[in-house]
């Protein structure tokens, strides 16, 4: 697992704890917008890693 698909994580766990355990104020739930980004944002980056493994040269770029 990379950095960012912990930080997501983490931050969804934040949220379920927080939302069962306060009366969920307006931050809480931004803990889990951010964690679902961070979650997306690293299943695209692997994926990319992985569309381009094996690739001696890019003749897009």
């Amino acid at each position: 697992m990379d950095l960012l698909t912990i930080a997501g994580l983490a931050m969804l766990a934040l949220w379920a704890a927080g939302t069962f355990a306060f009366e969920a104020p307006g931050f809480i739930h931004g803990l889990l917008t951010l964690g679902l980004f961070f979650i997306v944002l690293a299943a695209i980056k692997r994926s990319e890693r992985a569309r381009t493994a094996g690739r001696k040269g890019d003749p897009e770029k």
